[in-house]
């Protein structure tokens, strides 16, 4: 996948920057594969925002992603790669021996008429293979992880990330996250071989108000521009800062105060804090 540029014929086409989709084979998605979406704006069932700058764009179907890859055992071929917009990654649609049709996150390198199986042994360790953690050969790169057995894949799944296999003690596996944080995982939990792909998709730039809107995003507006009882920076007379410590909409610091919550159920499972290093 390549990153086009545009010939600056208005001010903001100087700065917009698209995929060039040579990597997509099909257009439209298998219909069997697909549900209608509504959209919320945000907001829950008693009408109130829960997410701000979200609303309006264009409208999508949701495309079902297998992301337990429980059908063991049975070769599946790559019929096509494609779009989904829903994700950032791409999507493959497999077409399995007995007739079955199914869509997972595509990883880097897939191609069409690729095979590719998913089980619980003697699985090859190959790009788009799933297999438990415990099969899978430390220093390997796998993405779409789970985070308990069977629940489905969590871990990994957006373009271009990847977790490695750090080592492998008793029931638990060691994995650096894309993060770079350090984490146990139960073996028997699930992973595919590889790295997402789509890669390049962090580079692109919108450019312009309009693409953003487009996919769903509102106007952000500064604190500060906003009257006293909208914002805690908001009022004074003219641009005025207010010798204001940077803060939320519901007053919390938003520089340097640390929200982690320490009593977490599950933080007993971070090896490493992610801040200690990156891959």
């Amino acid at each position: 996948m390549a990153i086009k540029t545009y010939k600056p014929y208005t001010p903001s086409r100087r700065f917009i920057t698209t995929q060039d989709f040579s990597d997509i084979t099909k257009k439209e998605p298998e219909k069997s594969l697909t549900v209608g979406l509504r959209k919320t704006g945000a907001r829950n069932n008693t009408g109130m925002i829960m997410v701000r700058h979200i609303g309006g764009g264009h409208k999508r179907r949701y495309r079902l992603i297998d992301f337990r890859r429980d059908k063991h055992s049975v070769p599946a071929v790559v019929s096509s790669i494609e779009y989904d917009p829903n994700r950032n990654s791409r999507i493959a649609l497999l077409k399995y021996k007995d007739g079955e049709k199914r869509y997972i996150i595509a990883p880097e390198g897939l191609k069409i008429g690729s095979e590719v199986i998913s089980g619980l042994r003697d699985i090859p360790i190959k790009t788009g293979n799933a297999m438990p953690l415990y099969a899978i050969p430390d220093g390997t790169s796998v993405h779409c992880i789970e985070l308990r057995p069977g629940l489905g894949a969590q871990f990994a799944r957006s373009a271009g990330s990847f977790a490695q296999i750090m080592g492998k003690e008793g029931k638990y596996v060691t994995l650096k996250m894309p993060s770079g944080e350090l984490r146990k995982v139960l073996k028997d939990c699930f992973a595919t071989v590889g790295r997402v792909g789509n890669s390049e998709f962090n580079t692109t730039t919108f450019g312009n108000a309009g693409r953003k809107r487009h996919i769903g995003i509102k106007p952000t507006v500064r604190g500060g521009a906003m009257n006293a009882v909208d914002h805690p920076l908001g009022g004074g007379r003219g641009r005025s800062k207010g010798n204001n410590v940077p803060r939320s909409p519901w007053n919390q610091p938003s520089k340097g105060l640390k929200t982690r919550t320490k009593n977490k159920i599950w933080n007993w499972m971070i090896v490493q804090d992610r801040r200690k290093g990156k891959i």
